[in-house]
C-alpha cells in the first residue's frame, strides 16, 4: 500500500493505470480501511462465534456417536445377559422337572409297596380268621358229632350213659376224626 501512494505521487505507471481506471485514492485507502474494518467485526462477532457454535455442535455430534456406541454395547451386553439367564433358567426348569418326576417315582414306589404290605396283611389277616373260623366250626362239628354219636349209641343199645360212658365216647370220636382230617 505504501508502495502504490509512493508510486502514486511519482507519476509511475501505476499512476497511469489508476488513471485509465478511474482509481480515486483517497476514496479507495478510505475503502480499504472501512472494509479492513468490517472484516475484523466480522471475525470478531460473527466467523469466532459461529466456528465456536460449529465446534460445540461437532462435539455434541462425537459426544452422541460414543453415547450411541456405548447404548449399542450395552443393548448388546444386556441381550447376551437375558439369553444367559434364558438358558440358566431353562436348565434349572428342566432340572426341576426331572427333579419332579424323579420324586413322582419315588412316591408312586413307595405307595405301591405300602399298598402291597396292606394287601399281604389283608390277606394274612384273612387266613387266620379262615383258620380260626375253620378251627371253630370243627370245634362245634365236633361237638356236635359226639352228641349224635352218643345219642346214636344209647338209642342203639337201648340203655341211658352214663357222663364218663359220653365223655369216652365223645374222646374216641374226636380222635378218629382227628385222624382223618
Amino acid at each position: 500500500m505504501v508502495f502504490l501512494l509512493a508510486e502514486a505521487g511519482t507519476g509511475g505507471g501505476v499512476q497511469q493505470i489508476a488513471n485509465t481506471f478511474g482509481v480515486d485514492w483517497p476514496h479507495l485507502l478510505s475503502q480499504i480501511i472501512s472494509f479492513a474494518i468490517v472484516c475484523l467485526l466480522l471475525q470478531r462477532f460473527a466467523y469466532k462465534p459461529i466456528v465456536k457454535l460449529l465446534e460445540a455442535r461437532r462435539a455434541q455430534i462425537a459426544e452422541g456417536i460414543a453415547e450411541r456406541e456405548k447404548i449399542r454395547n450395552e443393548m448388546a451386553q444386556a441381550q447376551a445377559r437375558r439369553q444367559e439367564i434364558i438358558v440358566s433358567a431353562d436348565a434349572e426348569a428342566s432340572a426341576m422337572v426331572e427333579e419332579a418326576h424323579t420324586a413322582a417315582a419315588a412316591v408312586r414306589e413307595r405307595e405301591t409297596q405300602k399298598a402291597m404290605t396292606e394287601a399281604e396283611q389283608i390277606v394274612l389277616k384273612s387266613r387266620e380268621a379262615a383258620v380260626q373260623e375253620h378251627a371253630r366250626m370243627l370245634r362245634g362239628l365236633k361237638e356236635e358229632l359226639g352228641a349224635l354219636v352218643v345219642q346214636a349209641t344209647s338209642v342203639a343199645t337201648g340203655k341211658v350213659l352214663t357222663a364218663d360212658d359220653q365223655k369216652r365216647l365223645a374222646q374216641e370220636t374226636l380222635n378218629q376224626v382227628k385222624k382223618a382230617a
